[in-house]
């Protein structure tokens, strides 16, 4: 059956990657590209539209481009953010926190994210299995913690899995078939892991084209048991 189709930061690495590999392998309805750079022009089967995560009123908006009667069979944010240079960067002490850059890391990995739910939500499909997916991290997770650091890219990261746990029991009342996910890309070889790319073994660097075919691939096999939960990109639960 063709699906309907929504991802928000389509022209990040691993959102450019699952726009192309739904477009050329998946049988698609309609796929709407949302992303503060349009890059592709409008055809019958793509839809570009403008957003942006920080600013509640562009979200807002943004909606209004899609028709009422549309049936999301999978929302994907797949935005996110560790560093900007010369800006923003993982806090390897204490001293290192700064609030401003502590604010906007938690409003692009966190209340960006909540805004999207709040107002794509009722664009769900609510009639058959439907799945609502965020990027997320596995040093969001508590229990996994052992290096501490990176405080905000951590917190922002744990309260996302949160607020995603909240959707899943929220929706999940009237709406058992809608799966609300946290996936683990794993590394990928873009401009948010190149700082760090020289610490990483090579085979576990991916390109975004292998991370998305996996979590495109895992997102077909979800079950309802598996809403609120954090998944790596390989199938592995992560414990919050």
């Amino acid at each position: 059956m063709k699906k309907t189709i929504a991802i928000i930061g389509s022209s990040g690495a691993i959102g450019r990657s699952l726009c192309k590999i739904l477009v050329d392998e998946y049988p698609i309805k309609k796929l709407y590209q949302f992303s503060r750079k349009i890059e592709d022009k409008d055809t019958d089967k793509i839809k570009n539209i403008f957003i942006d995560i920080e600013d509640e009123i562009s979200i807002k908006e943004s909606v209004k481009n899609i028709p009422k009667d549309t049936k999301f069979d999978l929302i994907f944010i797949a935005t996110g953010i560790l560093h900007i240079e010369n800006e923003i960067f993982p806090e390897k002490s204490i001293k290192d926190i700064n609030s401003k850059m502590f604010e906007r890391v938690l409003l692009i990995n966190t209340i960006g994210p909540a805004l999207i739910g709040k107002y794509f939500i009722p664009f769900l499909n609510k009639d058959s299995k439907s799945v609502f997916a965020f990027l997320s991290a596995k040093v969001g997770s508590i229990s996994d913690n052992r290096l501490g650091g990176w405080y905000s890219y951590r917190a922002s990261k744990a309260a996302l899995n949160q607020i995603i746990k909240n959707f899943s029991i929220e929706i999940g009342r009237t709406s058992p078939d809608a799966i609300f996910v946290g996936l683990q890309p794993g590394t990928v070889k873009s401009s948010l892991s190149k700082p760090f790319e020289k610490n990483i073994d090579k085979d576990k660097l991916f390109t975004p084209d292998f991370s998305a075919k996996k979590l495109l691939e895992l997102i077909e096999n979800l079950e309802s048991k598996d809403s609120g939960k954090l998944f790596s990109w390989n199938g592995e639960e992560i414990q919050p």
